[in-house]
């Protein structure tokens, strides 16, 4: 049977280089199943989701939450990303329908869908404030923007790949990703020997295709490099809406709104925007929640 997803971590050249590499087929094939993404929006929301379940694990604390939202002026509309430190990752795009042109390299044009604009990163880790870095997007090809954001907002010289590969039929063939991040220790020669490694990668899509794994494109991104293997985490997309979860935010609207609805007669209909699931309320169970309601 073949390996689900998962994310490898690692350490190289005496710990002066982390990384991370992830094969994301599944989780982005299910993100497009539940949210009928087009094409460009698959590959769009898979590169972040890949993005995210990275990041995610870099976070230590069990309840910390990743968020990554891409605001831009393009037709996608957005995308939003959450991720958790255990490899559970969910998000959606704001017009899954979205088709544009190839870009000119006859690629899926990632950039002209999401447009220039601004990506945001808040990271809940249990802190009074959530801590929230801004940058402006540079390529809006995402991966670009990671690298910006890791150099700019946490001073961390990183190196981010993503990639998704659609078959002709517009499920998922490929999705995986890498980041490679030098600590602030780290020596010229290690440097120049990371730059020269990943100047061989020509796409994440590419490595995926001819077979390589999570653990042989870190082999390949850090030849030469003493790499170690610290551990491997499952990934999947995941989200942990439920209709208890969703009565509570029913329950949250007050009497006043609940009352209203209760009058109007008839079931009412929710959706959750991560997995476009949808959770309906029929007159009785309002007046449940109404009788819930203490405000």
């Amino acid at each position: 049977m073949e390996k689900k997803d998962y994310i490898v971590r690692a350490t190289a050249a005496g710990g002066q280089v982390r990384a991370f590499a992830a094969t994301t087929r599944e989780t982005v094939e299910y993100a497009r199943k539940a949210h009928n993404t087009s094409p460009v929006a698959t590959a769009a929301l898979g590169r972040l989701l890949t993005g995210g379940l990275m990041m995610g694990v870099m976070m230590k604390g069990d309840n910390d939450i990743l968020t990554l939202q891409i605001q831009g002026s393009g037709p996608i509309n957005g995308i939003t990303v959450t991720a958790d430190s255990h490899g559970h990752v969910k998000g959606y795009v704001g017009n899954p329908e979205v088709l544009i042109h190839a870009n000119d390299k006859g690629k899926l044009d990632v950039a002209g869908a999401i447009g220039p604009g601004f990506l945001n990163v808040i990271m809940d880790m249990g802190l009074k404030e959530p801590y929230n870095g801004q940058v402006m997007l540079q390529t809006s090809e995402i991966a670009e923007d990671l690298t910006y954001y890791f150099a700019t907002s946490q001073q961390v010289p990183s190196a981010v790949g993503l990639g998704v590969l659609m078959e002709h039929d517009n499920t998922v063939k490929q999705a995986g990703g890498f980041i490679v991040q030098l600590m602030p220790f780290a020596e010229e020669k290690t440097i120049s020997q990371l730059e020269k490694n990943i100047a061989k990668v020509n796409s994440v899509t590419g490595l995926l295709e001819q077979g390589y794994t999570p653990e042989t494109m870190l082999e390949y991104l850090l030849e030469d490099m003493d790499m170690t293997i610290n551990d491997t985490i499952d990934a999947s997309f995941y989200c942990n809406c439920s209709k208890e979860r969703v009565s509570r935010a029913l329950i949250s609207v007050g009497k006043k709104e609940l009352k209203s609805m209760i009058n109007d007669g008839k079931p009412i209909e929710l959706n959750c925007h991560f997995c476009n699931t949808n959770y309906t309320f029929s007159v009785e169970e309002i007046k449940e929640l109404y009788r819930q309601c203490t405000r």
